[in-house]
């Protein structure tokens, strides 16, 4: 079952949904999904006005759908929970990698240090 509310036909929606629920989420999968620091790093350049609008859908609807809550794999399932959810962001990183910019690398490094 698809996440509800997932639509990557509208980003403006992707985007709200994303930055209503993106911290909340990460902080629940921050020891579970491996590469957090490139997940938050994408979030910076999802909210980049100069990230290119291809990369930002890309983005956003990953993002989407690592927070919304009714899941393939639901999040509540410890250990196995995220990885639907590692897998989408993996492959959304992958394709709009050159996009992700030192600077949303930095952030999310200062981001993820003021979680601890």
């Amino acid at each position: 079952m698809a996440k509800a509310r997932f639509d990557t036909g509208d980003p403006a929606s992707n985007e709200k949904n994303v930055r209503d629920g993106f911290w909340r989420t990460a902080r629940k999968a921050a020891r579970q999904v491996p590469f957090m620091e490139e997940v938050v790093a994408a979030y910076y350049c999802a909210m980049d006005a100069q990230t290119p609008l291809r990369a930002k859908a890309i983005l956003l609807a990953a993002l989407a759908y690592f927070v919304l809550p009714v899941d393939a794999i639901p999040d509540v399932m410890v250990g196995i929970g995220f990885t639907d959810d590692i897998a989408v962001l993996a492959a959304a990183i992958a394709a709009v990698r050159s996009n992700i910019t030192p600077a949303h690398r930095l952030a999310a490094q200062e981001s993820l240090a003021a979680l601890d």
